[in-house]
């Protein structure tokens, strides 16, 4: 098996190129197959594993940025936001919020919009000066921004902050029905509609509610909140 190595290309960035366990990619896919068939918690393993070998790689005292236009290095960038967000999801925010951090070194132009979940991590770690840096980098287009304000400004003031809930309600309509709605079921129509190349709005916003459900059964007040103001 050829020694993994980091090649260096002109524009400053890397190239990790390995095989067998170094060939990231496949990992992906393996632990893709593995989630497909239910095999929920053998899928975690594998990313995390992979992960626990790409920091042995990793040099300690210089900078790495990975090329994001070469296959295996783009599948480290993608595998360290998949268990990341495997992390997060059992509640292991620390780690979840240190894997992103790696990651957003790696990839300085955040292709992953990394930032987002790691503004979830920090919220929930209550970390609130890691918290305000890193939601700068959170996009406005999406309705993410909009709820990750609205979390912070009800843990910190103990009420919805009035100019997000209006965008909210104004700009993301579809998203403020979700987070309000008694029931989030993914039924059939959702399941189509997500997995199309064109995912409908309604959809889109469940999606966002499942994945940050977790959050919710922790600290439920911020939802019984927005719904307050139906």
């Amino acid at each position: 098996m050829q020694r993994p190595q980091l090649n260096p290309t002109p524009d400053q960035t890397f190239e990790l190129v390995g095989t067998g366990p170094y060939d990231f990619r496949k990992i992906l896919d393996e632990a893709a197959r593995l989630q497909h068939e239910g095999q929920v918690e053998r899928a975690c393993n594998h990313r995390f594993q992979a992960f626990q070998r790409l920091m042995e790689l990793l040099p300690d005292d210089e900078e790495v940025i990975l090329e994001w236009n070469h296959r295996n290095s783009r599948a480290v960038l993608e595998l360290l936001h998949a268990t990341a967000v495997d992390h997060f999801l059992i509640g292991d925010y620390e780690l979840s919020a240190a894997q992103l951090e790696l990651l957003m070194e790696l990839d300085p132009e955040d292709h992953l919009e990394a930032a987002t979940l790691l503004a979830f991590d920090y919220q929930a770690m209550d970390e609130q000066e890691l918290f305000d840096e890193v939601i700068n980098d959170v996009s406005d287009k999406h309705a993410d921004r909009v709820i990750l304000l609205l979390w912070a400004g009800f843990r910190r003031e103990g009420r919805l902050p009035a100019g997000e809930l209006k965008r909210l309600q104004e700009r993301f309509p579809a998203y403020y029905r979700e987070f309000t709605a008694t029931a989030h079921p993914a039924d059939e129509a959702y399941l189509q509609s997500i997995e199309s190349e064109h995912p409908s709005v309604e959809a889109e916003a469940r999606e966002l509610w499942f994945r940050t459900e977790s959050l919710w059964s922790r600290w439920p007040a911020f939802i019984e909140q927005l719904k307050a103001t139906l």
